[in-house]
């Protein structure tokens, strides 16, 4: 018996690195333990960013109206996931990246169900590490920490393999309604933005019995 979990995601919001660790802790406190299957859509929130991403300080500016607003911004992710264990390192991040290439990447994990180990480590190297992570370099890099092979990778990354798919599953979550990540379905049960471990929990609960009775 399995839990699929389908999660739509991108990895420049910072919600859904928080809404990944506390699905994470929700999973780790469900009794009795449960197989779980994670399934992971792409969403990008600027797909029309230019391919090398632009610089931070200037896209971010330019959005929010100052910098100064911007910083306000990070800070407020900071002070609301104090008690998450993530250290958002917004200090170290410097280019506001294009993610394409980080979804192609966490497609092609997929493929050998390693999809869920790449994602997570997109996302920390991004929020924690301050990586760019539109480069190839960095993505091959970081495929090789969850088993991937870098050469293997960094050809997949230099063509258009995978980029067909990863639009036409974003096209596929849009047709969905979903305007906005992270959107996290739990078997039948939506969950919506970063919310509280118990929310997740109970979702979980709630997913898995429904799973037991069918």
């Amino acid at each position: 018996m399995t839990l699929t979990i389908e999660i739509t995601s991108d990895f420049i919001c910072p919600w859904c690195l928080v809404a990944e660790t506390h699905l994470n802790r929700a999973i780790a406190q469900l009794k009795p333990a449960i197989a779980i299957q994670r399934i992971w859509h792409p969403f990008e929130l600027n797909p029309g960013m230019p391919e090398l991403g632009i610089d931070r300080k200037t896209y971010r500016s330019q959005k929010f109206g100052s910098w100064d607003y911007s910083q306000q911004l990070d800070a407020k992710t900071i002070q609301a996931t104090q008690g998450d264990d993530i250290a958002f390192r917004y200090d170290l991040m410097t280019t506001t990246p294009n993610t394409l290439k980080a979804h192609r990447l966490t497609w092609l994990a997929g493929q050998q169900n390693q999809a869920t180990a790449m994602a997570e480590r997109i996302l920390n190297a991004y929020f924690t590490e301050g990586q760019n992570i539109a480069e190839v370099e960095v993505l091959a890099h970081l495929a090789t920490e969850v088993g991937l092979d870098a050469a293997t990778v960094n050809a997949f990354l230099l063509s258009d393999a995978g980029t067909e798919e990863v639009r036409n599953l974003e096209q596929e979550a849009i047709a969905r309604g979903i305007h906005g990540v992270p959107h996290i379905r739990i078997g039948n049960e939506i969950v919506s933005g970063a919310q509280p471990v118990e929310v997740f929990l109970l979702a979980l609960k709630k997913a898995a019995q429904e799973l037991t009775t069918a």
